[in-house]
Protein backbone atom coordinates (compact mmCIF):
# COMPACT_ATOMS: atom_id res chain seq x y z
CA UNK A 1 0.00 0.00 0.00
CA UNK A 2 2.80 2.45 0.81
CA UNK A 3 5.09 0.98 -1.79
CA UNK A 4 7.24 3.82 -3.16
CA UNK A 5 6.69 2.56 -6.73
CA UNK A 6 2.93 2.84 -6.50
CA UNK A 7 1.47 6.11 -7.74
CA UNK A 8 -1.92 7.19 -6.41
CA UNK A 9 -4.44 9.17 -8.40
CA UNK A 10 -5.56 12.51 -6.98
CA UNK A 11 -8.41 12.27 -4.52
CA UNK A 12 -11.80 13.06 -5.96
CA UNK A 13 -13.38 15.94 -3.97
CA UNK A 14 -16.78 14.29 -4.29
CA UNK A 15 -15.42 11.12 -2.67
CA UNK A 16 -13.96 13.19 0.19
CA UNK A 17 -17.36 14.80 0.80
CA UNK A 18 -19.14 11.43 0.61
CA UNK A 19 -16.69 9.89 3.10
CA UNK A 20 -17.22 12.77 5.55
CA UNK A 21 -21.00 12.50 5.20
CA UNK A 22 -20.81 8.71 5.71
CA UNK A 23 -18.68 9.23 8.85
CA UNK A 24 -21.20 11.78 10.12
CA UNK A 25 -24.06 9.33 9.48
CA UNK A 26 -22.15 6.61 11.34
CA UNK A 27 -21.83 8.98 14.29
CA UNK A 28 -25.60 9.56 14.17
CA UNK A 29 -26.24 5.89 14.95
CA UNK A 30 -27.50 5.39 18.52
CA UNK A 31 -24.38 3.70 19.95
CA UNK A 32 -24.01 5.87 23.04
CA UNK A 33 -24.04 3.01 25.55
CA UNK A 34 -21.65 0.74 23.64
CA UNK A 35 -18.10 0.89 24.94
CA UNK A 36 -15.35 1.59 22.42
CA UNK A 37 -17.32 2.88 19.43
CA UNK A 38 -14.93 5.39 17.86
CA UNK A 39 -15.69 8.89 16.65
CA UNK A 40 -15.84 8.22 12.92
CA UNK A 41 -15.88 11.91 12.00
CA UNK A 42 -12.63 12.46 13.89
CA UNK A 43 -11.06 9.41 12.25
CA UNK A 44 -12.01 10.48 8.72
CA UNK A 45 -11.00 14.10 9.41
CA UNK A 46 -7.56 12.93 10.54
CA UNK A 47 -7.23 10.73 7.46
CA UNK A 48 -8.07 13.49 5.00
CA UNK A 49 -6.05 16.09 6.93
CA UNK A 50 -3.03 13.83 6.55
CA UNK A 51 -3.58 12.68 2.97
CA UNK A 52 -5.14 15.83 1.48
CA UNK A 53 -4.23 18.80 3.72
CA UNK A 54 -4.97 21.34 0.98
CA UNK A 55 -8.49 20.06 0.40
CA UNK A 56 -9.55 19.32 3.98
CA UNK A 57 -8.40 21.77 6.57
CA UNK A 58 -9.30 23.42 9.81
CA UNK A 59 -12.43 25.13 8.48
CA UNK A 60 -14.02 21.84 7.41
CA UNK A 61 -13.09 20.37 10.80
CA UNK A 62 -14.74 23.34 12.53
CA UNK A 63 -17.97 22.91 10.54
CA UNK A 64 -18.05 19.16 11.19
CA UNK A 65 -17.47 19.88 14.88
CA UNK A 66 -20.41 22.29 14.97
CA UNK A 67 -22.59 19.66 13.30
CA UNK A 68 -21.55 17.10 15.93
CA UNK A 69 -22.21 19.65 18.70
CA UNK A 70 -25.72 20.16 17.37
CA UNK A 71 -26.32 16.42 17.06
CA UNK A 72 -25.00 15.56 20.53
CA UNK A 73 -26.64 18.62 22.14
CA UNK A 74 -23.36 19.51 23.85
CA UNK A 75 -21.89 22.90 24.52
CA UNK A 76 -21.68 24.67 21.16
CA UNK A 77 -18.03 24.58 20.15
CA UNK A 78 -16.87 21.62 22.23
CA UNK A 79 -16.45 19.22 19.32
CA UNK A 80 -15.54 22.09 17.01
CA UNK A 81 -12.57 22.98 19.21
CA UNK A 82 -11.48 19.35 19.48
CA UNK A 83 -11.79 18.73 15.73
CA UNK A 84 -9.94 21.91 14.77
CA UNK A 85 -7.06 21.01 17.07
CA UNK A 86 -7.13 17.47 15.71
CA UNK A 87 -7.00 18.72 12.12
CA UNK A 88 -4.28 21.26 12.91
CA UNK A 89 -1.99 18.69 14.53
CA UNK A 90 -2.69 16.16 11.76
CA UNK A 91 -1.70 18.73 9.14
CA UNK A 92 1.44 19.51 11.14
CA UNK A 93 2.65 15.90 11.08
CA UNK A 94 1.22 14.79 7.73
CA UNK A 95 4.57 14.56 5.91
CA UNK A 96 6.15 12.46 8.63
CA UNK A 97 3.21 10.10 9.02
CA UNK A 98 3.02 9.28 5.31
CA UNK A 99 6.51 7.74 5.40
CA UNK A 100 5.29 4.89 7.58
CA UNK A 101 3.10 1.91 6.71
CA UNK A 102 -0.49 2.03 7.99
CA UNK A 103 0.04 0.05 11.25
CA UNK A 104 2.82 2.41 12.29
CA UNK A 105 0.77 5.39 11.23
CA UNK A 106 -1.75 4.30 13.83
CA UNK A 107 0.86 4.91 16.52
CA UNK A 108 1.10 8.52 15.34
CA UNK A 109 -2.66 8.91 15.11
CA UNK A 110 -3.39 7.59 18.61
CA UNK A 111 -1.96 10.62 20.49
CA UNK A 112 -3.89 12.98 18.21
CA UNK A 113 -7.16 11.24 18.96
CA UNK A 114 -6.36 11.13 22.68
CA UNK A 115 -5.65 14.88 22.70
CA UNK A 116 -9.01 15.53 21.03
CA UNK A 117 -10.78 13.44 23.67
CA UNK A 118 -8.88 15.15 26.48
CA UNK A 119 -9.94 18.55 25.13
CA UNK A 120 -13.56 17.41 25.00
CA UNK A 121 -13.44 16.04 28.54
CA UNK A 122 -11.73 19.17 29.92
CA UNK A 123 -14.42 21.37 28.37
CA UNK A 124 -17.11 19.14 29.87
CA UNK A 125 -15.33 19.22 33.24
CA UNK A 126 -15.14 23.02 33.21
CA UNK A 127 -18.77 23.46 32.21
CA UNK A 128 -20.58 20.70 34.08
CA UNK A 129 -18.07 19.57 36.68
CA UNK A 130 -18.41 15.95 35.53
CA UNK A 131 -15.44 13.92 34.33
CA UNK A 132 -16.16 10.84 32.23
CA UNK A 133 -14.83 7.50 33.36
CA UNK A 134 -11.40 6.42 32.21
CA UNK A 135 -12.89 3.89 29.82
CA UNK A 136 -14.13 6.90 27.81
CA UNK A 137 -10.65 6.99 26.23
CA UNK A 138 -10.99 3.45 24.84
CA UNK A 139 -12.55 5.07 21.75
CA UNK A 140 -9.17 6.43 20.69
CA UNK A 141 -7.51 3.05 20.96
CA UNK A 142 -10.28 1.40 18.93
CA UNK A 143 -9.97 4.13 16.28
CA UNK A 144 -6.20 3.56 16.13
CA UNK A 145 -6.84 -0.15 15.62
CA UNK A 146 -9.24 0.70 12.79
CA UNK A 147 -6.72 3.01 11.12
CA UNK A 148 -5.18 0.45 8.68
CA UNK A 149 -8.64 -0.62 7.49
CA UNK A 150 -9.82 2.96 7.12
CA UNK A 151 -6.64 3.81 5.20
CA UNK A 152 -7.15 0.88 2.84
CA UNK A 153 -10.82 1.75 2.33
CA UNK A 154 -10.38 5.48 1.72
CA UNK A 155 -7.37 5.06 -0.57
CA UNK A 156 -9.10 2.39 -2.70
CA UNK A 157 -10.54 4.80 -5.32
CA UNK A 158 -7.12 6.39 -5.80
CA UNK A 159 -5.43 3.07 -6.55
CA UNK A 160 -7.35 2.25 -9.71
CA UNK A 161 -5.83 3.07 -13.08
CA UNK A 162 -7.56 5.61 -15.28
CA UNK A 163 -7.20 3.34 -18.32
CA UNK A 164 -6.30 -0.25 -17.57
CA UNK A 165 -3.43 -1.74 -19.56
CA UNK A 166 -1.95 -5.16 -18.92
CA UNK A 167 1.50 -4.01 -20.06
CA UNK A 168 1.75 -1.01 -17.74
CA UNK A 169 3.04 -1.79 -14.22
CA UNK A 170 1.45 1.20 -12.42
Amino acid sequence: MNDPHYILLPANPLFIVVSLVAAFLLNLLPTGQILGVPDFVALVLVFWSIHEPRKIGISIAFVMGLLMDIHQATLLGENALAYTLLSYFAIMIHRRVLWFPAPRQALHILPLLLVAQVVQSVVRLLVSGKFPHWYYFVESFVAALLWPGVTWLLLAPQRRAVDRDENRPI
